[in-house]
């Protein structure tokens, strides 16, 4: 049968494909909607599945919280370009609903999609990879839901460099629920953003870094022409500064370095009568950690030219 220009338009429309795509579809399953639309999901899955071992360490990271729960999720996509692409954004916000909205103890991909039910994240995760056109990874998700009269909240950095969230506790529901407590969780979330803390206090922060950080110190100080009677005396110090550095409790408040966090958390608590204390917290920061690949664009041009001779 003829395939009209209008049944092409309106298949793309439908499932974003390419133009020449959609006519291919719709003339394999000879001009069936639904067959032309199928079509295209399996040569787009098949599309997607290639692209899965390409490095993505771009993307975003989005954050939400609705004052008793929050969540953070980290997307990654291959180019910056496409983590600025209107339907990669749409595809992450998607995905921070979902999990905002969701309960289940299954690893994210396995869950069946809030929106979509019969298709699970991984399903919907393969057709943004075919319609997009990169290989797109949920790098990793966190959500908490607040205790008692506490409260959650979350804050991005950067336009999806940095996501913070963190649960603050509360002695009572006149604390928790106050404007000084949530300008409370909202400054110290910034301040995460910035300074980067391992942990709540050195209590939290694992015995075999510290054990670690003291083996470097020491290696440095004897490299250093220190005595090595006095070695031990110096790395204590040089140990307690560390902790003082990395531990969010004993950091100098990044808004007023007179103050540490822990100093600005009694002086919050006392002016609205009731404790305040920070329970917990997770910080995101988009790519970290990744191996990112660099690209030589020339040479890939090169390449594909020679393919396409070929």
């Amino acid at each position: 049968m003829s395939i009209s220009a209008s049944m092409v338009k309106e298949l793309r429309e439908k499932t974003s494909a390419g133009m020449m795509d959609c006519k291919k579809a719709l003339e394999e399953s000879k001009g069936d909607f639904e067959a032309a639309v199928e079509w295209l999901r399996v040569k787009g899955l098949s599309n997607a599945a290639k692209k899965s071992d390409r490095i993505a360490a771009e993307g975003l990271v989005h954050a939400t919280s609705s004052g008793k729960s929050g969540s953070v999720v980290e997307v990654n996509s291959e180019t910056d370009f496409v983590s600025r692409n209107d339907a990669f954004k749409s595809f992450v916000d998607d995905i921070a609903s979902h999990v905002h909205a969701t309960d289940s103890a299954h690893p994210v991909l396995e869950q069946e999609h809030k929106k979509s039910p019969g298709k699970k994240v991984g399903d919907v995760l393969k057709e943004a990879i075919a319609k997009i056109g990169e290989n797109i990874v949920i790098r990793r998700t966190e959500k908490y839901i607040a205790s008692g009269d506490g409260l959650v909240h979350t804050y991005i950095h950067g336009e999806g460099k940095i996501g913070v969230m963190i649960e603050v506790g509360a002695a009572n529901a006149t604390a928790g629920n106050s404007a000084d407590a949530k300008t409370f969780a909202s400054d110290v979330c910034l301040h995460i953003a910035a300074m980067n803390p391992m942990a709540i206090s050195s209590e939290q922060i694992p015995v075999d870094v510290v054990a670690k950080e003291k083996e470097i110190l020491k290696a440095k100080n004897l490299e250093q022409g220190k005595k090595p009677e006095m070695v031990d005396k110096i790395v204590e110090g040089q140990i307690r500064k560390f902790l003082a550095e990395n531990c969010l409790m004993d950091q100098s408040f990044v808004k007023n370095p007179d103050l540490k966090v822990s100093d600005y958390m009694k002086e919050t608590s006392k002016k609205i009568g009731g404790d305040l204390t920070v329970k917990r917290f997770v910080r995101f920061e988009l790519g970290a950690g990744i191996e990112k690949k660099v690209v030589d664009f020339a040479a890939e041009v090169a390449e594909q030219t020679k393919a396409q001779k070929h």
